[in-house]
């Protein structure tokens, strides 16, 4: 078979098999590219030829971040491709590009957003050459699959050395992603926060607490939220570097959303983040750093986090029947403390939900719940009541117990559809904290009740 027959045979199965999937209800994320791959282990390479790409990975953050940007490119006009659905794996990605592409695997788009796996780097750029590639932050996730956090930054670093030519935008925050800018000849942009958040505790440094060059210890000048800040090792010297993008004031913090002053090289911009939350400064100063890297108007990327909508899940708001309910993704320690303190800094009594799954996509290894903050918003009085769920919703409320949930109201709720029925009773707000695949779950029946639209659609 010839090279061109057999990239319009991978097309066409591609295309083919998403199509029945989705008929089906289901998402055709990753097996339409793994079947495109066997018929082509080159196809992903030929569908994204020439196209200008920035791929978006790290442990936290991708999906947001991602959006953020594809929101800007498509309002400003430009023909975007990305995984919304957040198949971040290389067969997720192959089927995006090729469920796109003409009959003849030509790429029917010019720009792309593409988050991407921490571990699937190396497999996915090598093949799709990205203009970009933006590092959101390295925590301790998925244990028993990514290993400890320096094995998830090694990972990362081969997808880098396999892209020379492309430019790195780094969060200047983070000791660990600062670190993958040694030895290697790209460009690079550093993008972070150049002020501290809240009060820091001690507990939460854990995941980079000692120098990675020398093994001393940290010292911190200030810090915004787990082993995130301006760092300094007082025996070698490695520290934050100066930032390229900087948020250097943030105004105003609020459920709708942050009024924060960012500074691109000399000037400074008053921009609009319309989600909430400070990993959401963080997200959006990265894609402001992604953006413009890429050689696009600054202007674009700012009106696009005014009026940028959350990702499915991630801070994602439904109306049932009256009642207010936040779905706020957890799966680590570090994003975990910050939707706890999130919930917990509303001022406003609330009903909390909390969704514990060990399958697969979550990792089997849950111990993470016991290094997560939850003292924060068992001794927060406005928490009134709590639900749990989920294949280990008894781990989940026993972890509770001993963060102080006391005399609280707290059952465990065996189904989706039960759950739902509570939430509807539910005089308060109610946040949702779920882990992947109890997410998934959830949002489904939820979107069905509501009209959402399906995840594969951002």
């Amino acid at each position: 078979m010839s090279n061109k027959l057999r990239t319009a045979a991978a097309v066409g199965i591609c295309k083919a098999a998403r199509g029945a999937l989705r008929l089906l209800h289901r998402g055709g994320t990753t097996t339409p590219g793994k079947l495109a791959m066997k018929v082509d282990s080159n196809i992903l390479e030929t569908v994204s030829a020439g196209m200008d790409i920035i791929v978006v990975t790290g442990t936290n953050g991708k999906t947001t971040t991602s959006n953020m940007i594809e929101h800007a490119l498509t309002a400003s006009g430009h023909d975007t491709l990305a995984n919304k659905s957040g198949a971040n794996l290389l067969p997720g990605v192959t089927a995006e590009f090729t469920s796109h592409a003409t009959a003849g695997g030509r790429p029917k788009q010019h720009y792309a957003v593409i988050e991407c796996d921490e571990s699937a780097l190396k497999q996915v750029v090598p093949k799709i050459h990205p203009r970009v590639i933006l590092v959101t932050n390295l925590f301790r996730d998925q244990l028993d699959r990514y290993g400890e956090v320096m094995h998830t930054r090694d990972e990362i670093r081969k997808g880098i050395e396999a892209c020379p030519d492309a430019i790195l935008c780094l969060n200047a925050d983070d000791s660990l992603v600062v670190s993958l800018a040694d030895h290697v000849p790209n460009r690079v942009v550093y993008y972070g926060i150049d002020v501290p958040v809240g009060d820091q505790k001690e507990a939460e440094i854990s995941d980079a607490r000692y120098c990675i060059r020398c093994g001393a210890e940290y010292e911190y000048t200030y810090h915004t939220y787990a082993h995130l800040g301006g760092f300094h090792c007082p025996k070698c010297g490695y520290s934050r570097p100066a930032t390229d993008v900087a948020v250097t004031a943030i105004e105003k913090t609020a459920m709708a959303g942050s009024d924060v002053q960012m500074r691109i090289g000399s000037d400074i911009c008053n921009v609009h983040v319309g989600l909430p939350a400070v990993y959401n400064i963080y997200n959006a100063a990265g894609a402001v750093a992604a953006y413009t890297a890429a050689g696009f108007d600054r202007q674009e990327i700012f009106r696009g986090l005014a009026d940028v909508h959350s990702s499915f899940g991630r801070m994602e708001t439904f109306d049932l029947d009256g009642t207010h309910v936040q779905m706020i993704l957890v799966k680590n320690p570090a994003g975990c403390n910050q939707a706890l303190a999130y919930i917990a800094g509303t001022g406003e009594d609330y009903t909390a939900v909390f969704c514990l799954n060990d399958r697969t996509a979550d990792g089997h290894d849950i111990s993470w719940i016991w290094d997560a903050d939850f003292e924060s918003v068992c001794g927060d009085p406005h928490m009134v009541s709590v639900m749990v769920t989920g294949d280990r919703a008894e781990d989940m409320l026993l972890r509770l117990k001993y963060a102080g949930l006391g005399n609280r109201p707290a059952e465990i709720v065996r189904t989706n559809s039960e759950l739902i029925d509570r939430m509807k009773q539910s005089s308060l707000p109610v946040f949702v904290l779920p882990n992947y695949t109890a997410m998934l779950s959830l949002r489904a029946d939820l979107s069905t009740i509501t009209g959402k639209g399906a995840f594969w659609q951002g």
